[in-house]
């Protein structure tokens, strides 16, 4: 498995992280077996980066019941912000924050967490303070290593210029690659580890159809369907692969400044194949990346980061 150093945070990383928003919202209690064969797998198999979230329904409750008793072997991260249950009392709060974490490590069986990230909030929030004042108290009392942000857009340039965080999580693919002009270079000035999310655009290069991946949310991937069809019409890249997920895979891990990129699965053949493809069919041929980069700049009209 290739690895990485995770920007300033010096944390050594698997290059593969695994994003668990899949197995929290689609898998329920009585698939918990499936979930813990996920996990398993991924540490079995050399990824050692975990990416959650406290509103990710069951993730942060599969990781307590499937892997803490690895804990020494995994870099974990979560993320913070939202009151829960969702839309049920008001999101960015100090006290929001201070409770999300403490919950965070009680449902994954931990004492702390090595990167604890706030979860897309608005220039506005971050102007405001408190809710970063609160991940800084959280990582003076020992309950996470490192802070981060996460988000895409404005948003994202503003918490990577403050120079408060440690890393990064934004969205970057074929299809969704305005983080490049200016945001990955950035966070790389500043130090800080990159984590992309998104990093196969939800599988839609080569879809036939919207793959609509989850049913709490039926147009999550309509415009990103809709972006591929666009920059598919000018035909086959060259020497594109023939597998269209490592066509995706391959043009994210091209880009030098990605620390980790995190696909999230539900199902443990798809993890496998995906490892595989991280340990024998990478680089894709540069003339691939070079003509979707070019695709996009051409086609794009400064399309929105989707987070």
């Amino acid at each position: 498995m290739q690895t990485s150093t995770l920007g300033k945070t010096g944390l050594e990383i698997s290059r593969l992280g695994i994003g668990l928003s899949e197995t929290g919202f689609n898998l329920s209690k009585a698939e918990e077996d499936q979930a813990t064969q996920v996990l398993n797998t991924a540490l079995d198999r050399g990824i050692n980066f975990l990416d959650t979230a406290a509103c990710y329904d069951l993730s942060e409750e599969q990781i307590g019941a499937a892997v803490s008793h690895r804990r020494s072997e995994f870099v974990l991260a979560t993320k913070a912000g939202h009151f829960l249950p969702r839309n049920e009392g008001e999101d960015w709060t100090a006290e929001v924050i201070t409770n999300s974490i403490d919950r965070s490590l009680e449902r994954m069986k931990t004492d702390h967490v090595d990167v604890l990230q706030l979860h897309s909030c608005t220039v506005e929030v971050l102007e405001r303070g408190e809710v970063i004042e609160a991940l800084q108290r959280a990582r003076d009392a020992g309950k996470t290593r490192f802070i981060g942000y996460s988000g895409d857009n404005e948003n994202a340039e503003w918490a990577v210029n403050s120079g408060i965080f440690d890393t990064l999580q934004t969205s970057y693919n074929l299809v969704d690659q305005k983080a490049r002009y200016n945001l990955l270079p950035a966070a790389e000035k500043q130090g800080m580890g990159v984590i992309i999310k998104r990093p196969i655009g939800n599988a839609v290069w080569g879809a036939k159809a919207d793959p609509k991946p989850y049913e709490h949310i039926p147009s999550y991937t309509e415009e990103y369907f809709r972006r591929g069809q666009a920059l598919q019409a000018d035909g086959p890249l060259p020497d594109e692969p023939a597998d269209r997920i490592l066509t995706a895979l391959g043009f994210v891990m091209a880009n030098d400044v990605v620390d980790v990129a995190i696909v999230g699965t539900q199902r443990p053949h798809h993890l496998e194949s995906n490892i595989e493809m991280m340990n024998s069919s990478l680089p894709i041929a540069s003339a691939a990346v070079d003509e979707l980069q070019a695709r996009y700049d051409r086609l794009s009209d400064n399309w929105e980061q989707r987070g």
